[in-house]
């Protein structure tokens, strides 16, 4: 068992994989087969695959307050005229597919949490084509991204209820990042320096839903979400590191997630959620309630 990412990173080295690392340790930890618990990661994997292409196809929500944007981005896509890499603009669109889908209350796997459903999905079906990815190989980018979320929910946290979306969508994208990584074919080290670099971009990052729903600014939260993780990524592969370590980083997380205001904690009390535009759609949705 790891308790911190020094230690994923060492014990890492005695298997051919993080992923491998991970399925060993759940069979450790539960009656069932490896085979059994990647079957079960497979479903996962359907689901998510489920979810965006739905999304893309157009979903509302069930207030109004969002849908149709993950096609809007996939037409843009289409038409080829765009300043972004394709990757993460398409990374950017399934994120938003998800969370449009949840946001319909759609079926979505959390990952780690529903509001950050749409990065780790979006980011693996972004790629999996472009890295030729067999379906095994995407099971283990979902095993490697839990590993490491894993330390970082142990020790810091993954809900923007606790300690804001630095820990929600922060966490997925830092899981995103370090799934990626081992992906391309770089080093557990590489990938720790992702979720280091990802976390500390996000780090302070409120959750101020609008009318205390997921929606805004969560579904666009994740598509920026999804974009950092794969810089973050690109960034550890070629070689950046992260000055303070990742450990450190995550601990960093922990105490400003203490230190945060509860109205900055999905409480609909402060920043985006008080302006007058979210403040009348509120009244329109919920009106006296």
């Amino acid at each position: 068992m790891f308790y911190t990412i020094k230690e994923l990173v060492e014990q890492s080295a005695d298997y051919p994989s993080v992923a491998a690392m991970m399925v060993h340790m759940e069979v450790e930890n539960t009656t069932r087969s490896a085979d059994q618990i990647r079957h079960l990661m497979g479903k996962n994997l359907d689901v998510m695959v489920r979810s965006v292409k739905e999304g893309i196809a157009g979903v509302k929500s069930v207030t109004g307050l969002t849908g149709m944007e993950a096609k809007k981005m996939d037409q843009y896509l289409i038409a080829g005229d765009f300043l972004s890499g394709q990757p993460i603009l398409e990374a950017v669109r399934n994120a938003i597919a998800v969370n449009e889908v949840n946001a319909k209350m759609g079926l979505i796997c959390a990952t780690p949490t529903a509001g950050s459903a749409g990065v780790l999905a979006g980011v693996l079906l972004a790629v999996r084509e472009r890295l030729a990815m067999t379906r095994d190989q995407q099971i283990d980018f979902l095993f490697t991204a839990g590993a490491f979320g894993l330390v970082i929910a142990n020790n810091a946290g993954i809900a923007g209820a606790e300690g804001g979306c630095q820990e929600e969508v922060g966490s997925a994208s830092a899981m995103a990042a370090a799934a990626l990584v081992c992906a391309k074919g770089g080093t557990v080290v590489q990938a720790a320096n992702a979720v280091a670099m990802t976390l500390q971009n996000m780090l302070g990052l409120i959750c101020d839903p609008v009318a205390g729903l997921v929606e805004v600014p969560c579904v666009k939260r994740n598509a920026l979400g999804a974009s950092q993780a794969m810089i973050s990524a690109d960034m550890a592969l070629a070689g950046l590191k992260s000055v303070i370590p990742v450990d450190e980083t995550i601990e960093a997380m922990r105490r400003v997630g203490m230190q945060m205001p509860s109205a900055f904690k999905e409480t609909a009390e402060g920043g985006l959620a008080t302006t007058p535009t979210a403040l009348k759609l509120k009244q329109q949705i919920f009106g006296d309630r």
